[in-house]
């Protein structure tokens, strides 16, 4: 996946797992995107290798009395992805200030 073809909340998702976020309602409260949104995400990182999941032992979840949850954490392709997405924004960020302040 190309860093240019990684859209805001692609990004948010893998920033939010960097950061320590590691589960789905986690994570939805820490970006503040739509569960629906953030579970596509997720699913589709896990497919091209940028994160790993896994099911937390069911006991776990029982004791809790809760469902389970599915974990997730940044590859190491992930983690370079993340950082060129981030970048591009960051450049984005700069050329719409310099635009907004009329130097084009």
């Amino acid at each position: 996946m190309s860093p240019r073809s990684i859209g805001f909340v692609t990004a948010a998702v893998l920033r939010a797992v960097a950061d320590g976020h590691r589960y789905g309602a986690d994570i939805v409260d820490a970006t503040d995107v739509g569960s629906g949104s953030v579970y596509k995400v997720l699913r589709r990182l896990e497919r091209r290798g940028h994160v790993t999941g896994r099911w937390e032992d069911p006991e776990v979840a029982e004791a809790e009395r809760r469902p389970r949850r599915r974990y997730y954490e940044l590859t190491p392709a992930g983690h370079r992805v993340m950082e060129e997405a981030l970048e591009r924004f960051r450049e984005l960020g700069s050329a719409a200030d310099r635009l907004a302040e009329g130097r084009g």
